[in-house]
């Protein structure tokens, strides 16, 4: 069973930065890609980032170029989300995800309904 353990949420101040990690279990090999979602207030669940496992590729939401930096240590089982720059509306409950069946070519990688496996979610907020 696959499990992701998502940390390093917190609160900040506008202009902050974070850094979230996502530690996986399992072999890297077993997932196509790891993305990093998030899920504010009264709104839907959205992809931010995403990054293959393979060779370490990467897709981003436009809202979040330039602020946020996906990562992985394949040694390390984690995949990190560097978060510059943070916004109020950056505020929100951040969820990591793996997924086997799509590559990260596909113009629907960041599809929370692409992921089978979830971790628990940890919180942001960012005070203005």
């Amino acid at each position: 069973d696959v499990q992701l353990q998502a940390s390093g949420g917190g609160l900040v101040q506008a202009g902050g930065s974070l850094r979230l990690s996502c530690v996986y279990s399992g072999f890297p090999t077993a997932y196509n890609t790891i993305g990093w979602f998030r899920q504010a207030p009264g709104k839907e669940r959205e992809g931010v980032s995403v990054i293959s496992v393979s060779d370490g590729k990467t897709n981003y939401a436009d809202s979040v170029k330039g602020q946020f930096t996906i990562s992985s240590d394949n040694a390390k089982n984690t995949v990190y989300l560097q978060m510059n720059n943070l916004k109020p509306e950056d505020t929100a409950v951040y969820y990591c995800a793996a997924q086997s069946r799509f590559a990260l070519a596909s113009g629907t990688i960041r599809r929370p309904k692409n992921y089978d496996s979830w971790g628990q979610g940890t919180l942001v907020t960012v005070s203005s």
